[in-house]
């Protein structure tokens, strides 16, 4: 342990790059993995929100046959893809492979940063760095799994149903809607990561619970920006992705406090050891 914290800068360098080799190539594995089963996830997982059979539809419509006695979603059969470009499906199959690598790969990247970071900590912090370590990929994926269940597919909704004449016949993109895939599901993974930021934050003295209940309604702004930029244009979209970042926001606060107490504690211990 003290050899680890003795060692030089160049030392932590080399420790470091040993630890993102072993990230990628856990990266490029999971990757080679999704580009050997390309035709299946594409069928079954990237074009799954586009049918009427997709989990989300078959929820909401048993609840409006409840309610209301008939479905109140109802796609078209066929969901019209074309390609313009010679080597469009190549590409599209190059950021799948990447994306869903990264997917696969994110907890064993999360445990490669613990181990860069554990030795240089103390057996309190080094406890509770787990349980944020374990946060980390909890929440991604959470915000992934919520961006592909719950937005993803009232997006595409929208996007089919929305019509201004009946003469125009639909044929979708395939990179338009590779790129609304990835921004949904990947943004909403990436803004899950929100109350990590706030514990590490709080934890160097940044932010404190008043300051966060404070400016709530600046917030509720702000994450209504960001739920607009991470969707398509429609309303319905936005307020699926800013319902669950406002929980996270009213969460987040929570967290804050608790952190915030655990510091104020931290600070008068060291102050009490000091006098005396």
């Amino acid at each position: 342990m003290a050899e680890d914290k003795d060692m030089s800068f160049f030392g932590h360098i080399g420790e470091l790059r040993g630890h993102l080799i072993r990230s990628i190539l856990a990266i490029v594995i999971a990757a080679v993995v999704v580009g050997f089963n390309i035709n299946w996830i594409m069928d079954h997982i990237f074009f799954g929100p586009t049918r009427n059979d997709f989990p989300t539809f078959k929820l909401v419509n048993e609840f409006s046959q409840w309610v209301l006695g008939e479905d109140s979603i109802t796609l078209p059969d066929e969901f019209p893809v074309r390609v313009q470009r010679l080597y469009q499906q190549f590409n599209v199959m190059m950021a799948v492979s990447i994306f869903g690598g990264v997917v696969a790969a994110f907890p064993y990247i999360v445990w490669e940063l613990w181990r860069f970071i554990s030795p240089a900590l103390h057996p309190n912090e080094r406890k509770n760095s787990i349980f944020i370590i374990n946060s980390v990929w909890i929440l991604f994926m959470t915000g992934v799994l919520c961006g592909y269940f719950l937005i993803l597919p009232f997006a595409v909704n929208f996007g089919v149903i929305f019509k201004i004449s009946d003469i125009i016949i639909p044929l979708y993109d395939l990179s338009d809607y590779t790129t609304l895939f990835l921004q949904v599901v990947l943004g909403m993974g990436v803004v899950f990561l929100f109350p990590v930021l706030i514990y590490f934050l709080t934890n160097i003295g940044i932010l404190n619970p008043k300051f966060m209940k404070t400016y709530r309604r600046h917030a509720i702004v702000l994450i209504m920006v960001v739920a607009a930029i991470i969707t398509p244009a429609d309303v319905l979209s936005m307020i699926m992705a800013a319902l669950p970042l406002l929980l996270l926001y009213e969460f987040s606060i929570v967290m804050c406090g608790y952190t915030y107490k655990k510091v104020q504690k931290r600070d008068a211990n060291s102050k009490a050891v000091q006098k005396s």
